[in-house]
């Protein structure tokens, strides 16, 4: 089955395509055990939920504020080189924290730290994305796209389970030796890359501030990338900030263990990978209509947090949960390709992470207040009910079932033109 990716003309047939596809994998999984080392220092340093949930927040905060420069950056300069920078730097935040931990410095200086590490996410982040149609032809995209983040889910799954298990045995301070590895390992197959230059730059190059703006009017003018990037964007404030915080806090307190927690990340992305792979064997009309659907299963995940039965349960739900995004992330960054000239990508991948986290740092933030303002279980049962609310609101914007804009609209008609 894998023997076509490698024959010639095929996916993996290209070297430069090869090379970032296996250098994301290797980071992915060192990205995905990063969460289960952090979360288990600050709480072995005296840490409770209101304090995970501001560090947690540092970084989605530094990456909003700083992911628009990003993606300017990201579209004028080669982006093999902006991800190589960005790599090696959160290797390094990942070493600086090892010394934090095992010296059993204040919690505020770990939040320093994560702050930074939200400054490589930034950069790396938009470049990543939009560096794609440089190493593969036009036809390819799709696959290249679902392909990539099918193996980046697999890394996912296996990063918290050799996160969890590093910390058991060896504790967080290590764990973050062990990440910063393969951080550095994954960014040492990007100097492979021979990335395809772009369209040709005028000489005379519009101010930054320009080009941010070019960025905002195209993603205004197509009215369905707007309304998912707003969708996302209060989704992820309120329920994924919620169940983000409170899924290691609370299998910690009911189970004892921070296995149940690890275990419920790496089972969450199996199911993200599992739905991916069907969703690309699906030949959809409305894949936006099918991938909210399914994201709104999302709600099963705080479900099990507000009613934690047993660890079973609770897994389980994180691997029902995990189904629900797979579809999403199989059809939204080639739609986002599709409609989006390349030489703009940068920008509007960036446009897309700061919205959709744009208010997360505040839902972190907020998670430890809210839980003591409304009780925990029902606080987490009214993330559930908004979220389902979001999900069904955003299918009523003009484009959104279909992820493409529509042929009557002024977008829809430059596009034909």
């Amino acid at each position: 089955m894998l023997k076509k990716y490698f024959e010639p003309g095929s996916l993996f047939s290209f070297p430069d395509y090869r090379n970032y596809f296996f250098s994301g994998a290797i980071f992915t999984i060192g990205a995905a055990a990063f969460p289960i080392a952090l979360a288990v220092a600050v709480l072995d340093n005296g840490g409770d939920a209101s304090s995970l949930g501001l560090i947690l927040a540092a970084r989605a905060l530094s990456g909003t504020v700083f992911m628009l420069a990003g993606g300017v950056w990201a579209d004028r300069l080669p982006r093999k080189w902006i991800m190589i920078g960005a790599d090696s730097f959160r290797a390094l935040i990942c070493i600086v924290l090892l010394v934090v931990t095992a010296e059993n410095l204040p919690l505020w200086a770990i939040g320093l730290l994560v702050f930074l590490m939200g400054l490589g996410d930034s950069f790396g982040m938009p470049a990543g994305t939009a560096i794609v149609p440089s190493l593969l032809p036009d036809h390819l995209l799709p696959v290249g796209n679902v392909v990539k983040g099918i193996v980046a889910k697999v890394g996912t799954i296996v990063g918290p389970g050799l996160g969890g298990l590093s910390v058991a045995v060896f504790g967080a301070d290590k764990t973050f030796a062990a990440i910063a590895a393969f951080f550095l390992l994954g960014t040492a197959m990007l100097f492979r890359i021979n990335e395809k230059p772009r369209t040709t730059q005028a000489e005379q190059k519009p101010s930054f501030i320009t080009e941010l703006r070019e960025g905002f009017k195209l993603v205004w003018k197509i009215k369905w990338i707007a309304a998912s990037i707003a969708m996302a964007t209060f989704q992820l404030m309120v329920i994924v900030a919620a169940e983000t915080v409170l899924l290691p806090v609370i299998t910690r307190r009911e189970f004892g263990t921070d296995t149940v927690f690890a275990a419920s990340a790496a089972v969450f992305s199996l199911g993200g990978a599992i739905s991916a792979i069907v969703a690309i064997k699906l030949k959809i009309k409305k894949p936006g209509l099918v991938a909210i659907s399914l994201w709104s299963l999302f709600g099963i995940a705080p479900l099990v947090l507000a009613f934690p039965v047993n660890p079973t349960i609770v897994i389980i739900g994180y691997f029902i949960a995990g189904l629900s995004i797979g579809g999403w992330e199989a059809f939204w960054v080639t739609a986002v390709q599709r409609e989006v000239p390349q030489e703009m990508q940068g920008r509007v991948f960036s446009i897309d992470y700061v919205g959709s986290g744009g208010l997360m740092p505040i839902g972190m933030a907020l998670v430890g207040p809210a839980v003591l303002a409304f009780g925990e279980r029902n606080f987490l049962l009214g993330a559930i009910a908004f979220h389902i609310l979001v999900c069904y609101l955003v299918l009523l914007v003009p484009g959104v079932k279909e992820m493409r804009s529509p042929a009557n609209s002024s977008y829809g008609e430059q596009q034909k033109a």
